[in-house]
């Protein structure tokens, strides 16, 4: 396959490129390296001289979206600005990348006669719905900016199909973790964070009481479930929107437990770090629960690594690579 991942300098779109190239298909990726690292992609130049490309450009450029998708048949769409707080701060630039982005993306798609077009949608979506666990078709009110244009993003593409006939799949991501997530920065996510002041011997500062929980997520089940969006063959199971998740959920207060002792066969004093609390933030769901029934069913799915398998991968590889 020709695939061409946007931000795939970034965490998850890093990993799909890797295993996409590992699988023998010709990846292109799109990135402007506002959250991504060129460092995340140096390998794949050096390994995969000759199916790999990086084309540097922003998705809110139209004639770079068009340039990108020349020759591609399949497109994962990974390039965002994540962050609920990040929305809460700027709103009006997480507007422009995830939806003007968007936009710009499945319009260049569909005239380039892409023949599927899979994008990170996500959880978030959820809202104020208080039903658990998250089944696809129920939603609530969005709590962010994030959220709003992740909703966007998702009726832009039913809208697509529709109108124009253009293949796609959402997959709504869950709190995804692994190796090559960045713990830097003011919008690093949770786990990551948490790993990196433990490392370091801070305590650290959890949001609320500590009940709050996530369906954290592993990149393999992920990436798994990326490729059997990319290649399924169920008239179905196409546009559709997703669960990506292992269907688990954990609270923050279970995290740090399981962190520090996965941390502490590394280093012992860890063991004894106690994180602090401060108040919950703002626009941050309470509980977030998958349901994973109807990718099962449609797709195949079959996730590989609970969220304790999957963290202490996650924690060999941060104490090998921080």
């Amino acid at each position: 396959m020709n695939v061409l991942v946007t931000g795939g300098a970034g965490f998850i779109g890093s990993n799909l490129t890797e295993h996409l190239l590992e699988q023998g298909h010709h990846v292109r990726v799109l990135d402007n390296f506002a959250t991504g690292h060129i460092e995340n992609l140096l390998p794949f130049f050096e390994q995969y001289p000759h199916s790999f490309e990086l084309q540097v450009g922003d998705i809110r450029n139209l004639p770079d979206c068009r340039k990108a998708v020349e020759g591609m048949e399949y497109v994962l769409h990974e390039a965002a600005l994540g962050s609920v707080p990040r929305s809460v701060k700027d709103p009006i630039t997480t507007n422009e990348v995830n939806i003007g982005g968007f936009l710009n993306m499945i319009v260049a798609a569909r005239d380039a006669g892409i023949k599927r077009f899979v994008f990170a949608a996500s959880s978030s979506t959820y809202g104020d719905s208080e039903k658990l666990p998250k089944v696809e078709d129920v939603i609530g009110r969005p709590l962010s900016p994030y959220a709003i244009t992740k909703y966007v993003d998702e009726l832009y593409a039913d809208v697509f199909a529709r109108t124009y006939g253009i293949e796609y799949i959402g997959l709504r991501y869950f709190n995804v973790f692994g190796r090559r997530q960045d713990p830097h920065g003011a919008y690093a996510a949770v786990i990551p964070l948490f790993v990196k002041q433990f490392m370091n011997h801070e305590a650290p500062n959890i949001n609320g009481d500590g009940e709050y929980s996530r369906d954290f997520t592993y990149i393999d089940n992920v990436i798994q479930m990326n490729m059997l969006a990319l290649t399924a063959t169920n008239p179905e199971a196409v546009n559709q929107i997703y669960n990506t998740a292992y269907g688990e959920r954990t609270t923050l207060n279970q995290l740090v437990d399981y962190l520090r002792e996965y941390l502490g066969e590394f280093d012992e004093t860890i063991k004894a770090i106690e994180p602090t609390h401060g108040p919950n933030r703002v626009g941050d769901i309470p509980h977030s629960l998958a349901s994973v029934d109807k990718a099962k069913r449609l797709l195949g799915y079959d996730p590989k690594f609970s969220m304790r398998d999957g963290l202490r991968q996650a924690v060999k590889w941060y104490w090998n690579n921080l």
